[in-house]
């Protein structure tokens, strides 16, 4: 559902003005106990911010939010990381090329240093920064040695692999140490399907007064609004000050996301297996296990980032109290950028199992960004006999219909802020029937367990 805040409308207008300037939920385990399918590994780390107002309950809220039930919970030690430690020199900036030399766009410079420190004075600079936090902590090496369920001996066992591939975790291991065929094949298997798909999302959060940054903007746009004819400029100013009066009541709860994805190959699984493995019933091998410590084999990968902000008024107090207005609005904001990481990459689409086919449903809604008229491709899951890897057929397509859209935001039913857009909603909603899950138009021969994946 697309929201647009008050400050858009002001940066709209902002910007309007300078191109007449310049003439231009139920759980995952609701589901049916038969659709168990391989589904990516992701862990989760919260990128550590300055103070600012409400930071208790917005961190709390964070930490207390579902997990996002379309991943495994593929959790390592590292949770938390103060990005200040890792800021960049000039030098490091102008390599990575977040730093330049000349003067860009008036506006945009002017805009940017107004609102600097109020919403993300680091932002051009976390990709950067990320990157670092990644290599320093070793992030690759911790989810290899989740995957391989590393002994604190620093021997390596199939079970993890075993449990989420539906592989004989025993036999899976037998047949790689005899360096069999199958055991090849069943390793190469797990290296496509599950390794490769481990993911890392590194997350900062911030909750703003909407007041500063307001009028920053109005500033700016006025200095652009300076440059119209004389006749034109008092109307400017008089909309520009209207606009303000309306965006600068409340907070403004502001997350941005960075993606990240363990890179996994052939030759990367032959020398783990070669040189650093240690089997559990073997003597214990101390160089392996420091050779393990201290490897650079493990990297990461940087896919893209997504931000998303949310208005937060404190109107509705009746009802809640203020912070669980904010705590409310913070897990939304976090639901909804991971829906636009989802839609934004297609290596961290998940795929999710039909409910039913007949007519075909699937627990997903609202909170994975659905709308209505999206589009899916129906999977089936099968192995390939000759090469014994897991491979996916497309069956057809289905659409989803924006008539039976599961909402299964967090607090489904609730708001974040109160406006008569959302009062009409509501009376428009309150007597349609409650849904468990999101109902597709299209079909055949379509049955549970079959996999839906979004297509553009």
């Amino acid at each position: 559902m697309k929201q647009t805040t008050k400050l858009t409308i002001v940066l709209n207008l902002f910007l309007g003005l300078s191109m007449v300037a310049n003439a231009q939920t139920p759980a995952a385990t609701d589901q049916h106990p038969e659709l168990k399918y391989r589904r990516s590994s992701l862990h989760l780390i919260l990128l550590e911010s300055e103070d600012f107002p409400r930071k208790e309950v917005v961190m709390k809220a964070y930490h207390e939010a579902p997990f996002p039930d379309k991943y495994n919970n593929h959790s390592i030690s590292t949770i938390s990381v103060d990005p200040s430690t890792y800021v960049p020199t000039d030098a490091e900036k102008i390599t990575a090329g977040t730093k330049k030399s000349g003067i860009g766009n008036f506006g945009a410079s002017m805009l940017s240093g107004a609102t600097a420190g109020i919403v993300d004075k680091d932002a051009s600079d976390m990709p950067f920064i990320t990157g670092k936090i990644v290599k320093d902590k070793k992030i690759a090496n911790q989810l290899v040695a989740k995957w391989f369920n590393r002994q604190a001996d620093g021997s390596f066992d199939m079970k993890l692999i075993g449990d989420r591939g539906s592989y004989d975790a025993t036999e899976m291991q037998a047949n790689i140490a005899k360096g069999s065929a199958r055991g090849t094949a069943s390793l190469s298997d797990a290296g496509e399907e599950l390794i490769k798909n481990t993911f890392v999302v590194l997350t900062k959060l911030k909750f703003v007064s909407n007041e500063p940054i307001a009028a920053a903007i109005r500033e700016v746009a006025k200095l652009k609004a300076g440059s119209l004819p004389a006749l034109f400029q008092p109307a400017a100013y008089k909309v520009l000050d209207i606009a303000y009066n309306k965006a600068k009541e409340g907070y403004s709860v502001w997350t941005t996301s960075y993606l990240y994805r363990l890179k996994w190959n052939d030759s990367t699984a032959a020398v783990f297996y070669n040189d650093l493995w240690i089997d559990k019933t073997a003597k214990i091998d101390k160089k392996r296990k420091e050779a393990f410590d201290n490897t650079n084999l493990f990297e990461m990968e940087y896919i893209g980032s997504e931000k998303s902000s949310s208005l937060v008024t404190f109107s509705l107090k009746e009802t809640r109290s203020e912070d669980q207005i904010v705590e409310l609005a913070t897990v939304r904001n976090v639901e909804h950028v991971f829906a636009k990481l989802q839609k934004a990459y297609e290596v961290f689409k998940p795929k999710t199992p039909i409910y039913s086919g007949d007519p075909v449903t699937a627990k997903i809604g609202m909170k994975e960004g659905l709308e209505g008229g999206e589009k899916f491709e129906v999977l089936e899951q099968t192995v390939d006999s000759k090469t014994g890897l897991t491979t996916y057929v497309k069956k057809g397509t289905v659409t989803v219909d924006k008539k039976q859209i599961w909402d299964n935001r967090f607090n489904a039913g609730e708001e974040v802020s109160a406006n008569d857009k959302d009062d009409k909603k509501k009376d428009k909603d309150k007597d349609k029937p409650v849904i468990d899950r999101t109902y597709f138009k299209g079909g055949g021969k379509f049955y549970a367990g079959m996999l839906l994946r979004q297509i553009k």
